[in-house]
C-alpha cells in the first residue's frame, strides 16, 4: 500500500471513530452538544446575541437545533467519502468508477451501520432519513475529492506537455 492510501485509510478510520464517539453519547447529551453549536451560531449570526436574555438566545437554540443536527450529519460524512475517495483513488488495480462507487457504498454502508449503533444508545434512535443525509454526505464527498483530483492531473498533463515543448 502507497504512502497515499495510507494516510487516507488512518484518516477514514480516525472520521469513523470520531463518527462513532457522537453516536456513543446518549440523547442528552448529544442535544446539549447541538445547543451549544446553536449558541455558537447564534453568536455569529445574530447582532447583539450576547445581550439577549438567556432564555431568548436558548430559545433561539432550540429553533435551529435541527438543522445543526442534520448539518453535522452531512458534515461528518462529507469528511469521510472525501478521505475514502482519496484511499480508494490510490488503488490502481480499479477503474475510476469502481474506486468512486467503493468510496460511496463503504461510507453510505457505515451510515447504515452507525444508525443501527445509535439504536442500542439510550435516548437516541435509528433513522433512515439520517441515513439519507449521510449518504448524500459521502456522495459531496466523493464528487468534491474526484473534482479535485482530476484537476491536478489535467495540471500535471499540461506541466508534462510544457516540458515537453
Amino acid at each position: 500500500m502507497s504512502k497515499r492510501c495510507t494516510v487516507f485509510a488512518v484518516l477514514s478510520v480516525i472520521i469513523m471513530i470520531g463518527i462513532f464517539m457522537f453516536s456513543a453519547k446518549n440523547g442528552e447529551e448529544s442535544t446539549d452538544q447541538s445547543l451549544k453549536v446553536g449558541m455558537a451560531v447564534g453568536k455569529l449570526t445574530v447582532k447583539n446575541f450576547d445581550k439577549l436574555p438567556e432564555q431568548e438566545q436558548i430559545s433561539f437554540a432550540k429553533k435551529i437545533n435541527l438543522v445543526v443536527r442534520k448539518s453535522a450529519h452531512f458534515t461528518e460524512y462529507m469528511l469521510l467519502g472525501l478521505m475514502l475517495t482519496g484511499f480508494y483513488t490510490g488503488i490502481k488495480k480499479y477503474k475510476m468508477r469502481f474506486q468512486l462507487l467503493l468510496a460511496w457504498l463503504t461510507g453510505t454502508l457505515y451510515a447504515c451501520t452507525d444508525e443501527f449503533h445509535q439504536r442500542f444508545v439510550p435516548g437516541r434512535a435509528c433513522s433512515p432519513i439520517d441515513v439519507m443525509i449521510d449518504s448524500s454526505g459521502v456522495l459531496t464527498g466523493v464528487l468534491i475529492m474526484t473534482l479535485c483530483l482530476l484537476i491536478i492531473r489535467l495540471v500535471r498533463r499540461k506541466k508534462a506537455e510544457n516540458k515537453s515543448k
